[in-house]
């Protein structure tokens, strides 16, 4: 079969996702890698998009060019990942909407409501694929916890509680420090903080697996670093459109968490626990039971999880491979439509837009209620109420 034709926007050198995306994309020889504008420095990103394989007619020097040199030929990129600062995706992503591309944009998908809002309805008007990287929900096992509350092992769901708290801006001394000074920044960074980094990857995990979307929330959001304008610690309460509660945790300064990404369900008849940092276990306790360990890679998991799983038994797998899981289901996505049949159900699971604009809109529901004392607030965007 041939390959699907990839380029990238962003994710140049030095780039903290880029590599992981080459490696996800790359790795089960569904996708080449064959058109890039990686740098916003023209010469450096065509330099580099060089140097790793791609031909000097494809390297380009930024996202606009990449579109006119893309957009008329016979072999043109069957997706496009953009991966720039985040005040750009809304415009890119549009712009290649609009050119009939599918298109994987990394989070947040846009800056306002209003902008996820005509994504949604761009890429249902294009009938293009519009997916949002929300690569955690790749991970095997935590395709196997959907697949587990869909089946109804946990009855109805009770209460989700997620983290995602991490302590690397906990230095006092890097309030100026440009690497992070910019997340605090509104004028940068929007009006969240670290909720709109971290916060919304464990709210889009939680919705994932229990199938249900926020509703409202409740926050209370500190900066407890002077200097700060955003906030770098939040704590939410959720409530859920299917019945369930939420507990949202996200900070960037607990001191001593290095990534800490976990997601707990808690329903009528069990629980189930998992943590990024620790993929390979997931933790079942059925009502009156004990707790057991379910393993990725063991015999008779869901379709879900065998699909998802490439490593035996007992090694570890790790982000590139979750987002390889998304990257697999895109290709799938894309080659459903070209031969006019129906997508794997196993493989329909990838984030979309609709995900990229619900996410904003808990964005901005988090920053009205923090900044009326928790507040409760709908945390639905208006096509959605």
């Amino acid at each position: 079969m041939q390959k699907l034709k990839w380029g990238m926007i962003g994710g140049g050198e030095g780039s903290q996702i880029g590599p992981a995306h080459r490696l996800g994309a790359g790795l089960d020889g569904l996708f080449e890698f064959t058109a890039g504008a990686l740098d916003h420095r023209a010469e450096e990103g065509r330099a580099y998009a060089q140097r790793l394989g791609i031909p000097a007619d494809r390297s380009y020097g930024d996202w606009r060019e990449m579109l006119e040199g893309e957009k008329g030929r016979d072999d043109r990129i069957d997706l496009v990942t953009v991966a720039t600062p985040n005040a750009t995706h809304f415009e890119i992503t549009k712009a290649y909407l609009e050119n009939g591309f599918h298109v994987l944009c990394e989070k947040p998908m846009t800056m306002t409501v209003e902008e996820g809002e005509e994504i949604v309805k761009l890429a249902q008007q294009t009938g293009k694929i519009c997916a949002v990287n929300y690569g955690y929900s790749g991970y095997s096992l935590v395709r196997h916890m959907k697949a587990i509350v869909a089946r109804g092992d946990l009855g109805k769901v009770r209460l989700v509680k997620c983290e995602f708290a991490h302590g690397h801006h906990a230095d006092a001394a890097d309030v100026e420090n440009p690497r992070a000074r910019w997340r605090y920044d509104p004028a940068q960074a929007g009006v969240s903080a670290v909720f709109a980094d971290c916060g919304i990857h464990a709210l889009h995990m939680a919705s994932f697996v229990i199938g249900q979307e926020l509703k409202q929330l409740s926050a209370d959001t500190v900066s407890l670093i002077a200097g700060r304008k955003l906030e770098d610690d939040a704590m939410v309460n959720m409530r859920f459109d299917g019945g369930a509660v939420g507990r949202l945790w996200t900070s960037a300064i607990a001191i001593g968490r290095q990534h800490g990404l976990t997601l707990e369900v808690y329903g009528e008849k069990g629980g189930l626990r998992w943590a990024q940092e620790q993929p390979n276990q997931l933790y079942w306790t059925p009502l009156g039971g004990r707790v057991q360990t379910i393993e990725r890679g063991e015999t008779n998991l869901s379709p879900e999880a065998d699909r998802t799983t490439r490593v035996t038994i007992g090694h570890a797998e790790g982000m590139p491979l979750a987002f390889a899981n998304i990257y697999a289901d895109l290709a799938e996505a894309i080659r459903a439509e070209q031969e006019h049949r129906a997508i794997n159900p196993a493989a329909n699971l990838f984030p979309r837009a609709t995900d990229g604009l619900r996410s904003m809109a808990a964005v901005f529901a988090l920053a009205q209620s923090g900044a009326s004392d928790g507040k409760w607030v709908d945390a639905r965007p208006p096509l959605f109420r």
